[in-house]
């Protein structure tokens, strides 16, 4: 009985007092995952340039009918420019575009190295951007008179 009593010991004993752990070897990642964080370009949002109001919708005075960056269409009847280039229209009517052929003035040197340099027989166009305003319907003479 006392050596069944000595093994029981000696097996608690086993069981509850701490072993020395074996030496684990922990490998960590060798290249990063988050990325570079020197490439921050290309995050801003659009800027929105484009036609606002298409050819035959009808427009209010100061309603802006297009956004550009540099000079696409141009400014024609009844069409403010801004400060920005963009377009706007200063009376109330219908969007027109047209397409007119583009004659540089002889003093300006860019724009007649331009036309030189394209193939001969080839034409330059501008697009211009109108507001035909809308005639008022039919009144009474009476209202008119007020």
């Amino acid at each position: 009985m006392a050596s069944a009593v000595l093994s029981l010991r000696t097996g608690a004993a086993a069981l509850l007092s701490p072993k020395a752990a074996p030496a684990l070897a922990v490998r960590y990642a060798s290249k990063k995952t988050g990325g570079s964080s020197k490439n921050l370009g290309g995050k801003s949002r659009g800027k929105h340039y484009g036609i606002k109001k298409m050819e035959g919708h009808y427009v209010h005075a100061g309603n802006i009918l297009g956004t550009q960056r540099q000079f696409r269409w141009h400014p024609g009847a009844h069409v403010g420019l801004g400060k920005n280039k963009c377009l706007y229209a200063l009376e109330e009517g219908i969007v027109r575009y047209t397409k007119d052929v583009y004659v540089p003035s002889p003093q300006n040197v860019e724009a007649v190295n331009l036309v030189t340099s394209l193939p001969k027989g080839a034409v330059l166009y501008k697009t211009f951007v109108h507001v035909v305003p809308a005639k008022p319907e039919g009144t009474f003479k009476l209202v008119a008179m007020l």
